[in-house]
């Protein structure tokens, strides 16, 4: 049996952070054959500028993130919302990832979307902005996987997601539909 690795990018940084926590509940309910790699280091990237983006002297930190994606099957992205859209260390990860230009690291595999954020809509607005940036970058989003969780603050506040059955469900669901396009893909 062929593992899937799917490489998970939380935009959260916070420490204690419910999407952290959902991207921890997702790599627990991945199905079987289907490892789970919560990207750390994020914070480390530097903003995506094509001056420094020079092959021989890109950044050690943006070359690490290339290559988990590179090493990568597929992506699941957990983005809280920040001011109506995706955190900013979300939009510079992909950012990296999608040069050069229709070559990068997420182009032609599969993508998926979930968050959690404290609004009623639990973070749509953000989740549809990164489903639309990794589109560009070439990715191939699953429209079928994707988890908004509203109320997270009140919802998660004694609660871990992986102990809520209704969202629990619902991430086994979404990694379920991302392994079965990962195999597609393959």
């Amino acid at each position: 049996m062929t593992t899937t690795n799917v490489l998970t990018l939380v935009g959260s940084l916070r420490t204690g952070s419910t999407n952290a926590q959902l991207a921890q509940t997702a790599a627990s309910l991945a199905p079987a054959g289907v490892d789970v790699t919560i990207y750390e280091g994020l914070a480390d990237v530097p903003f995506y500028n094509e001056d420094i983006d020079v092959e021989g002297s890109v950044p050690a930190a943006a070359a690490k993130l290339r290559e988990a994606a590179n090493a990568a099957d597929s992506f699941l992205v957990v983005s809280p919302e920040h001011n109506g859209t995706m955190p900013a260390v979300l939009k510079n990860a992909i950012d990296w990832l999608s040069r050069p230009y229709g070559a990068g690291a997420v182009a032609g595999k599969p993508a998926a979307v979930i968050g959690t954020a404290f609004g009623q809509f639990g973070g749509v607005w953000a989740h549809d902005d990164a489903r639309k940036s990794l589109a560009i970058a070439g990715a191939k989003v699953v429209e079928d996987a994707k988890l908004s969780v509203a109320n997270s603050v009140v919802r998660f506040a004694e609660t871990h997601p992986t102990d809520d059955a209704e969202v629990a469900g619902q991430v086994a669901e979404v990694m379920a539909t991302l392994a079965a396009a990962s195999t597609a893909a393959a």
